[in-house]
């Protein structure tokens, strides 16, 4: 028992890596961030993990809407999974969970290197009928397959008339983008992301440092 805490206090004393905040004083244009966050997302890390950092910035960004939107007044952020399940085994409605009055309010689904297609969006109409949130949105870095536009267009309108909610696909960072432009200080979100980034227990040392190289590439 001994030996296994002391691994786990080695594992998490080697995977910490010290990112500091945004020093500068200036405001941040949202299009340094978004580029960051591309080439974070994009890195070719080797290694698992990576999945996650689109999670951690939907997760932030959406603290700053739900301090700041009207939307999501009295709303809270359900804690983060784990994202090593699967979509179908998960417990969970998505990846982000927004609660109201102890419901799933609106969730998040989100794909780093998986095109949405018709099977995805089955598996959210599956999550839609269970949890029944508002809106469902399904983000990918990689976009919609063409193929299964058609199909998953019909899904929406069925889903929208038999449960009420707006099944959403977009793109990961172009849903950003927007999402940045609603808040007062895309600075705090990415001070928050920083943070989410240092503290998270799935990522590797790899992903961490990155970052950290990216801050200081674009002299943040």
């Amino acid at each position: 028992m001994r030996i296994l805490l002391n691994s786990g206090i080695l594992f998490k004393k080697k995977n910490y890596v010290k990112i500091k905040k945004i020093s500068s004083s200036d405001e941040v244009l949202i299009s340094t961030i978004i580029s960051i966050l591309d080439r974070h997302f994009n890195e070719k890390y080797g290694t698992h993990g990576g999945s996650k950092l689109p999670v951690l910035a939907f997760y932030a960004i959406y603290k700053s809407l739900i301090s700041e939107v009207g939307r999501y007044r009295d709303c809270r952020l359900a804690p983060l999974g784990s994202h090593t399940a699967s979509d179908r085994t998960s417990k969970s409605a998505g990846d982000i969970q927004v609660m109201k009055d102890d419901r799933v309010f609106e969730t998040v689904e989100v794909k780093l290197d998986k095109m949405i297609d018709i099977n995805i969006a089955r598996i959210a109409y599956e999550k839609i009928a269970r949890f029944n949130p508002e809106r469902y949105y399904i983000l990918s870095y990689v976009g919609i397959l063409d193929a299964d536009r058609e199909e998953i267009d019909r899904l929406i309108l069925k889903i929208k008339e038999r449960h009420g909610c707006q099944l959403i696909v977009n793109g990961l960072l172009r849903t950003l983008n927007y999402y940045l432009r609603l808040i007062s200080d895309p600075k705090n979100f990415f001070d928050e992301y920083i943070e989410l980034v240092k503290t998270d227990t799935e990522l590797k040392t790899i992903h961490k440092t990155k970052l950290k190289k990216l801050i200081k590439e674009y002299k943040l």
